[in-house]
């Protein structure tokens, strides 16, 4: 694996033509003290060992990874059962096919503003996928080299890129890019796969209310150091039955973490007004997402390479 280049030309424009609700870089994160206007939503959507969120503010939609390639389906239709229509950001935490499997299909089917990349290179085809598809819309990946600020209505976002270029254990992982969302007095945290050595970047981040646990809910030594130091009240963990780690369960049922889990709660839902971060969740139901025709074309075309 290598860092990307950045294109550097491309950036600065991007940035230097933003208004307050487009994306600016800042090194400093400033909380929004005030109580927002209007409440922000997230969705974790039930993708088995996968990650896809769905962020909405009053007048904007965020992406946070995309699941596998058969999820993109998903993406998709939850998309529109919620009236979106333009995709503001895509954050994709890394390139592992379980985190931008589905960005392709959401890329043919949304206009997309940006998207933001970890800085390292990965051949795979869902890589190719994915490139393919932003190259029909023109766009460039958007890749931070230092902490990156941005705002959406009342909704600040903060990415923070890895800081090592020798992570001794999971490199894809490790390069995640985490994400911390200030709305009013409530912070969310999203942290991709970070393990252990991204982890110990991350333990000064501070305090949230609502925790995307790492990596799958998996097993992280330091997992137990981690959440002493951010605190969250609430949990989620992107996982499948096969996958869950009954230990990372018992961490947070220890410090009374209320925890919510994809393979158990089905589709997640939360929404901050600023002061309070209300949770439910639709159970596990029958997956009624159908399989296109073009679905089916894109499933033979990458069994046939």
């Amino acid at each position: 694996m290598k860092r990307l280049i950045p294109l550097l030309t491309a950036f600065t424009l991007l940035f230097c033509g933003c208004s307050s609700n487009g994306i600016s870089s800042q090194n400093t994160p400033e909380t929004v003290a005030k109580t927002p206007a209007s409440p922000m939503t997230v969705t974790f959507l039930k993708v088995g060992k996968a990650d896809g969120m769905i962020l909405q503010t009053e007048n904007h939609a965020i992406i946070i990874d995309c699941g596998e390639k058969t999820d993109g389906s998903k993406m998709v239709d939850c998309l529109n059962e919620k009236g979106i229509t333009q995709i503001d950001c895509m954050i994709l935490t890394h390139y592992d096919q379980d985190h931008i499997g589905g960005a392709a299909k959401v890329l043919k089917n949304f206009p997309v503003s940006q998207v933001i990349v970890a800085d390292y290179t990965e051949e795979s085809k869902e890589y190719t996928k994915l490139v393919e598809a932003m190259a029909t819309q023109d766009l460039s990946f958007t890749i931070p080299t230092s902490t990156m600020e941005f705002t959406f209505d009342d909704a600040t976002f903060t990415v923070y890129p890895h800081i090592s270029d020798d992570y001794k254990d999971g490199f894809d992982n490790n390069c995640s890019l985490v994400t911390k969302v200030v709305h009013g007095g409530n912070v969310l945290l999203f942290t991709g796969d970070a393990m252990q050595e991204r982890l110990d970047e991350m333990m000064n981040l501070g305090n949230c209310d609502l925790l995307k646990v790492p990596y799958h809910g998996r097993e992280i030594a330091n997992l137990p150091e981690f959440l002493d130091k951010v605190t969250p009240e609430i949990g989620v963990i992107s996982t499948d039955e096969e996958n869950l780690s009954e230990v990372t369960v018992s961490e947070l049922a220890e410090r009374n973490i209320d925890t919510y889990i994809t393979c158990q709660d089905g589709y997640i839902t939360a929404v901050s007004d600023g002061l309070t971060i209300s949770m439910s969740k639709t159970g596990i139901v029958k997956d009624e997402t159908t399989e296109t025709e073009e679905d089916a074309e894109e499933e033979q075309e990458l069994s046939e390479e």
